[in-house]
């Protein structure tokens, strides 16, 4: 066991993109927490499939880093606003931050929205100004940035007197100066900011055990592993203790294994002590926010506050013409179990039942949050649909109020008008506008939660690809009333069943963008590309050309069809109007209409229009 004043617990905090995860990897390898010949993977601290591929960090994840004879604890944090829940706890575990901003960007909205909550808790930070190599670095004006954030955050003036550090974790340098050449190829400076200036654990090893359960883990062999840091006291091996759950009820158990954490590794220990960062398995079910304690003085930490969702789309189970080729779960007590699986370990995850068995509705922190969730389960073989994504309306004192995200825009001078009448239209408010003379603009909104569903894709095509977005939740505010985003355009649907042919996609293409290329499946109902009127139509895309002997067949081999438009899981389901659902399966993504019939379809309208004109 360490001696409490040489452990050093800090969370690092980053925006997407601002080099988190390199540095961790950095600080790992000069520290020699790894062996010499240890083969260390890129980017070690995103272990999951899906945030390799997008370099995000979803799940909050520790390491340990031996440096001289001081053991820092270190907690990844996820840097996207949708994953809130997992920022606040994993606050409760640490002393001192490390805020890692490129010296070119500056701050962004997702690092305000973690530093907040950082603040917030009283905790010593550190600032890392990364890429202090790129050619247009300017530290200068990004400390002043940080600065600026700091007060506008209400920083305490000791917070407001932090350290920089200036470093380039591609080339693994640090220093304490901004200058470039003074560099040292080493991490040295941020290994002595940390062990000077965060404060060790000041808990007790005397008093008796309490622990709060701050992050899950599962594993086959061992079941549910707690992970937290140890408030007071010591933990044993085989030790007894009291578990007491957020409602207050207290049940005995026993701790079977007791993990330490080195590199990325955890490790088997027999004890630790109050300030440790620890994981424990054998308490069957223990969930996120209980406290484990003495069994013979039970006393209860105060109960996690967890991030309200602010969106919710419905399940169902796969039912189109199609269900069932191509995944290996599709009933609906599979799905059930998946999702109240996922509750086990995402705390700001709501999944409620509803009068049908097939549908379930899922509330989360975004369309991130939601999406990844449905990406994993479609990579796990589900097969499922999902409606459009909508925002939840709350009454608060008797007031409509919804979700309003703080939006900011990087975009090129000539985007600027057209980007500013889009969200105008969007309902958005602008608050601040920056021109630093580089012919790019950065513009600052307050825009309701349901004018970003579906505005990335139309932002990307305005701006070129040049302009980058980005968007946290800021408040609920009062109610914006209805036309409110939304998709403005229609859609092609297709009359049958059959396999789409070069020429049947020929002979729709003046009518609008279509979705699929030649050869592909399709059904009725199905949503094959997107009108360029405001209305829907019904085509035949699967038709054969007639050939006599007049006509020669190789007549058309010289016609060029359009690129079709395909979709990524985000973007269809951005794209996804009331009436209509995407179909998901572990190889295909499908926009469909609720109702595939087309006289269903017109019932139904007038059946709704007579409802509205009554109302």
């Amino acid at each position: 066991m360490h001696s409490r004043d040489k452990i050093r617990n800090i969370a690092i905090i980053a925006h997407v993109d601002h080099g988190k995860t390199t540095l961790v990897d950095k600080m790992l390898q000069q520290s020699g927490t790894y062996r010499l010949n240890e083969a260390v993977q890129e980017r070690a601290m995103d272990s999951n499939d899906l945030e390799r591929e997008r370099g995000i960090t979803i799940l909050a994840k520790n390491t340990a880093i031996n440096y001289k004879d001081y053991l820092i604890n270190i907690v990844d944090t996820p840097g996207h606003a949708d994953f809130g829940g997992e920022v606040e706890r994993i606050m409760k575990m640490v002393d001192g931050v490390l805020l890692i901003v490129d010296a070119f960007e500056g701050t962004m909205p997702q690092t305000k929205f973690v530093l907040r909550k950082a603040l917030e808790q009283n905790l010593k930070p550190i600032v890392v100004l990364n890429k202090i190599d790129r050619p247009a670095a300017r530290p200068s004006e990004v400390v002043d940035m940080v600065l600026d954030l700091f007060i506008e955050l209400g920083a305490t003036d000791e917070q407001l007197d932090f350290t920089v550090v200036y470093a380039s974790a591609l080339m693994g340098t640090s220093s304490m100066e901004p200058e470039v050449e003074k560099q040292e190829n080493n991490m040295e400076a941020i290994f002595q900011t940390v062990v000077s200036k965060i404060p060790a654990p000041t808990e007790s090893i005397d008093e008796p055990l309490q622990f709060l359960v701050t992050l899950m883990d599962y594993n086959e062999y061992l079941g549910r592993i707690a992970i937290g840091r140890l408030n007071r006291g010591i933990v044993k091996q085989g030790q007894t203790v009291a578990v007491i759950n957020r409602e207050g009820i207290v049940k005995q158990a026993r701790i079977e294994k007791l993990f330490g954490f080195v590199g990325l590794k955890r490790i088997e220990i027999e004890q630790a002590g109050a300030g440790d960062i620890i994981a424990l398995s054998g308490i069957k079910d223990i969930n996120i926010g209980e406290t484990i304690a003495d069994p013979n003085n039970p006393e209860a930490l105060p109960v996690l506050k967890i991030d309200e969702p602010t969106l919710q789309m419905t399940f169902l189970v796969n039912n189109s013409p199609f269900a069932g080729r191509e995944g290996k779960w599709v009933t609906s007590r599979k799905l059930r179990e998946r999702l109240f699986k996922e509750l086990e370990t995402d705390v700001s995850l709501r999944v409620e039942e509803t009068d049908s068995p097939d549908a379930f509705v899922v509330s989360g922190r975004g369309e991130l949050h939601l999406g990844i969730l449905i990406e994993n389960m479609r990579r796990e073989g589900f097969e499922l649909q999902v409606s459009k994504p909508e925002v939840i309306i709350k009454m608060i004192d008797g007031q409509k109020m919804e979700p309003v995200e703080l939006l900011i825009i990087d975009t090129p001078e000539e985007s600027m008008g057209s980007v500013m009448e889009s969200l105008g239209a969007r309902k958005a408010e602008m608050v601040n506008m920056i021109n630093n003379g580089s012919g790019n603009v950065r513009l600052e909104f307050l825009i309701p939660a349901r004018g970003l569903i579906g505005y990335r894709t139309f932002f990307l095509s305005m701006t070129r690809g040049y302009g980058v977005m980005n968007h946290a939740f800021d408040s609920y505010g009062p109610y914006y009333g209805a036309g409110v985003g939304g998709r403005h355009e229609g859609v092609l649907v297709s009359s049958e069943a059959g396999v789409t042919t070069l020429y049947g996609i020929l002979s729709v293409e003046d009518r609008g963008l279509l979705f699929l290329e030649p050869g592909s499946e399709v059904y009725e109902g199905m949503i094959v590309g997107e009108h360029t009127r405001d209305t829907d139509i019904i085509v035949n895309i699967c038709k054969e050309k007639q050939l006599n002997n007049i006509r020669s067949a190789g007549k058309d081999d010289t016609v060029r069809m359009k690129t079709p438009r395909l979709y990524t899981l985000e973007q269809a389901l951005e794209y996804l109007n009331d009436d209509e659902l995407c179909e998901i399966t572990p190889k295909s993504i499908r926009l469909r209409k609720k109702l595939l019939n087309k006289s269903e379809r017109e019932r139904a309208a007038k059946q709704r229009k007579t409802a509205e004109a009554n109302a």
